[in-house]
């Protein structure tokens, strides 16, 4: 897609976190009203007719645009989080990161057979933390599984859509 105003209006932040990363903000599309509009919009379209009962935010900034468009498509919002942010039992899947390992859980009550479900993110880099979010999404058995993300990064050596089989119905707004 790669909509000039959302291009216009990410923000680079360079050596962050660490020296040699040019970290993509997406909280300079968050904080402007058309750049939501447009990203829910692109969205929606792309997904209205998919049949989605549940969308799937990944912590943090998967929440935001996730359960705005899970609203529009009239379908529960369901939080990926880091350990102990849950309250009630869930299920868990860690995960290997460049620099050590991370989990992330989903309550066990969140997603069933009969569900339809749109995993979304705000960046797509190497792929880790999504990709075990959908593995743990897959133990539900949903009827499908589709994935998003607001920013892709096609640099040469993140290879982020590699991870996933190729089965897996991937999209994203913008590649960079």
């Amino acid at each position: 897609m790669n909509n000039e105003i959302l291009l216009k209006n990410l923000r680079n932040v360079p050596d962050f976190p660490i020296k040699g990363i040019q970290f993509k903000d997406v909280s300079t599309l968050f904080k402007n009203p058309e750049c939501i509009q447009i990203m829910v919009d692109e969205l929606y379209e792309m997904y209205k007719d998919k049949g989605i009962t549940k969308v799937v935010g990944i912590e943090s900034r998967g929440f935001i645009v996730g359960a705005i468009l899970a609203y529009r498509l009239g379908a529960g919002f369901v939080m990926c989080r880091k350990p102990g942010k849950l309250p009630a039992e869930t299920k868990q899947m860690t995960y290997n990161k460049e620099y050590g390992t991370d989990t992330i859980e989903i309550h066990t009550d969140a997603i069933t057979e009969d569900d339809v479900v749109l995993l979304h993110d705000d960046l797509l880099a190497t792929g880790g933390s999504m990709y075990a979010a959908y593995q743990l999404v897959k133990e539900f058995n949903p009827k499908n599984v589709m994935i998003n993300f607001i920013i892709e990064l096609t640099i040469e050596g993140l290879n982020g859509r590699e991870v996933f089989p190729d089965e897996c119905d991937i999209t994203t707004l913008i590649k960079i």
